[in-house]
């Protein structure tokens, strides 16, 4: 078989790479572009240029055009938290959120193959899953639709009819003839915007790409093992490489508590307005970053009845030749029982058909599903504050805990 580079889209099976969705696209490129001394600390230099390349001039342009502070406009720069929160916090996250699958998700082809998963008759399958995947990944086109999408459809509708203030801002003025940007607008809108919705969209296109893969595989005949310890049929690497994707969790705690800031700090609001908010957004979370491991339930499902139906044929042989052998046979008296292998295989057995019976049929674990909630709802606690005094949630905290 031909050996070349996998990020190219041609045999990656080569042992010297692993397989990786969020080693390739834009970053990618200009990574392969920095000097060799360079290149393992390019992941730091874009998690910091990128947000200051965003967020700074803001500061500099509202600062000459004197929309700082309150008085000078409805919503100065400095009081805006969702603003801020976005660009210097939810974007550097959302960057180490990749390389940090980038790293944990590497090893995640060759388990396929390690163990022994993927049948010899579906390798030419597989492997044109893995090829698809990583061409999807390195695609031009793709990248330039986000582009487009970003600025036609991001910024242009959803961000000039839906999202931007009514009143007068520092990044707007109102007009007779309707909102006129500043010069800290444009910049916001034409740049740290852009960046901003490019990273979270190139994010969910990657888990998009992610998702396709799975149900690719999934679509194979896998040779899933019932008596597995993992109860998963030896798919639970797949829940553990979830962990991967908690730190993209977080950044959407952190959105969703910026939004949550600017209208419970200034506009007064209470945070238990926002129930449905909190739970729409731990919802969508849960469903972008544990949803495509869905695809695995059939097979998951159709293994556990076949190894029911296995393991109950076994036993049942086992047990009557068993039972005839030491209890109505006869022949259980010219053997010591003390000793006999009999006994620890039958309880072997009923251990293996136990363990079938309790393997899961989705590749998700409740701890899996309690890490993402409380990774997306922890940069929400500071805002309990405001229901409360520090003191007072301290002593709630002591009381439920002791």
């Amino acid at each position: 078989m031909r050996r070349s580079n996998p990020d190219d889209g041609l045999d990656p099976f080569c042992k010297q790479r692993d397989f990786s969705l969020f080693a390739g696209g834009l970053f990618e490129f200009l990574r392969r572009r920095t000097p060799p001394y360079r290149d393992d600390r390019f992941r730091d230099i874009v998690a910091i240029f990128i947000p200051t390349l965003a967020w700074l001039p803001l500061l500099v342009l509202a600062a000459l055009e004197g929309h700082l502070f309150r008085g000078s406009v409805a919503t100065p720069f400095l009081t805006d938290l969702e603003v801020h929160v976005r660009l210097l916090v939810a974007l550097p996250l959302l960057i180490a959120a990749g390389e940090i699958a980038d790293q944990r998700m590497r090893p995640l082809l060759h388990q396929f193959i390690a163990e022994s998963l993927v049948p010899n008759d579906a390798m030419p399958q597989f492997e044109a899953a893995v090829t698809s995947a990583f061409r999807l990944r390195n695609s031009v086109l793709g990248a330039a639709l986000l582009i487009a999408f970003v600025y036609g459809v991001g910024i242009l509708v959803i961000w000039r009819q839906y999202v931007a203030l009514d009143t007068a801002s520092w990044y707007a003025t109102s007009t007779t003839q309707g909102s006129v940007l500043s010069l800290a607008g444009i910049w916001y809108a034409f740049v740290s915007l852009p960046i901003f919705q490019f990273v979270l969209c190139r994010w969910y296109f990657l888990l998009f790409i992610w998702a396709r893969f799975l149900w690719q595989i999934s679509r194979i005949r896998l040779s899933l093992i019932p008596t597995h310890p993992d109860r998963m049929g030896g798919l639970g690497f797949l829940s553990e490489a979830t962990r991967a994707l908690i730190v993209f969790a977080v950044a959407h705690g952190a959105l969703l508590a910026g939004w949550l800031a600017t209208r419970v700090v200034f506009l007064g609001a209470s945070l238990t307005e926002f129930k449905g908010e909190i739970a729409a957004i731990v919802f969508f979370v849960l469903c972008v970053a544990l949803g495509p491991l869905l695809v695995f339930a059939t097979p998951l499902k159709e293994a556990r009845r076949q190894g029911l139906r296995d393991y109950g044929t076994l036993a049942m042989r086992y047990v009557r030749e068993f039972d005839a052998k030491w209890l109505h046979g006869g022949t259980h008296s010219k053997e010591p029982l003390i000793g006999s292998a009999d006994i620890q295989s039958l309880a072997d057995l009923g251990s293996s058909y136990n363990l079938v019976r309790s393997m899961r049929t989705t590749p998700i674990t409740q701890q899996v599903v309690l890490r993402f909630v409380a990774a997306t709802l922890l940069p929400v606690l500071p805002l309990l504050l405001t229901m409360m005094s520090l003191e007072a949630l301290v002593k709630k905290l002591v009381g439920i805990l002791f």
